[in-house]
């Protein structure tokens, strides 16, 4: 199952069953779980853990460390991998930035060509990323968002679960959950077919409805906005949405735009 040019470290950790490809590199001290293939050209550093069934595409790196002029080399940090990812042709990860912390990607995400995750980045679980996105130090990626080809994201952002993001987009704001952004900094109104897609029911698409209406079209400010939520009871989806623009005061979140009064988001459904 391994490539007799490939370079392995007989200290690194690899279940019996790993495949490992052409000239791929794997260092001391890496962990490789059972059913995971590492394709020809790839790098796995010495710090990095990861779990069953991942692919790692061709000349992908990951464990490279940080682009961050305080790092200091010696600096012991992870990158740790879940199960099921599918990380596609020269995908790299950075590992974390200071002592003891991690990149982090969860389990059954797909990173296409040219992503990458930079240091202490956190993604959850069933995540697209399109080709060529740019994910700087920290930013922090919910549960089944999609993120359009060739978008970039400033450091310490939050991109909330189900938020779908166009191509060619820049941000440098959090995204709250269940939205549609673009551009810069905007969104145009939910992400209907993705909450269909995750089997949300109609009484709940449309009570998340109520809530986007609410924060972006009430004329309200973001304060008055959730005090007015909190005087009434939401579902548990609903109060996510909530309760992700509360934690965003310091970064702020993306802006809404309209035509004339009528949000782009209706025009979808």
């Amino acid at each position: 199952m391994i490539h007799p040019t490939a370079i392995v470290d007989p200290k690194a950790e690899l279940a019996d069953d790993v495949e490992v490809g052409p000239s791929a590199i794997i260092e001391a001290g890496a962990t490789i779980g059972p059913r995971s293939r590492i394709l020809a050209h790839a790098v796995i550093k010495s710090c990095v853990r990861m779990g069953a069934d991942n692919e790692i595409g061709y000349g992908a790196i990951i464990g490279a460390d940080p682009q961050d002029l305080s790092f200091k080399k010696e600096t012991k940090s992870e990158v740790v991998i879940g199960e099921g990812n599918t990380i596609r042709e020269y995908v790299t990860i950075h590992r974390g930035a200071v002592a003891e912390s991690q990149t982090i990607v969860g389990d059954h995400n797909y990173l296409m060509v040219g992503v990458h995750l930079g240091h202490n980045v956190h993604l959850r679980n069933r995540i697209i990323i399109t080709n060529n996105c740019l994910l700087a130090g920290y930013v922090e990626v919910q549960d089944r968002v999609v993120l359009g080809g060739g978008s970039v994201f400033h450091q310490f952002i939050r991109i909330g679960a189900l938020a779908m993001v166009r191509g060619g987009s820049r941000i440098s704001k959090n995204i709250p959950p269940y939205l549609m952004a673009y551009e810069s900094n905007l969104v145009s109104g939910l992400n209907a077919v993705g909450l269909r897609r995750a089997g949300m029911s109609m009484e709940i698409r449309m009570e998340i409805k109520r809530a986007f209406r609410l924060i972006y079209r009430s004329g309200l400010n973001v304060t008055e906005a959730l005090q007015t939520a909190r005087q009434k009871t939401w579902s548990s989806e609903a109060m996510s949405f909530f309760d992700f623009i509360d934690q965003s005061k310091k970064r702020g979140i993306c802006n809404g735009r309209f035509r004339g009064s009528v949000a782009i988001e209706e025009e979808e459904e």
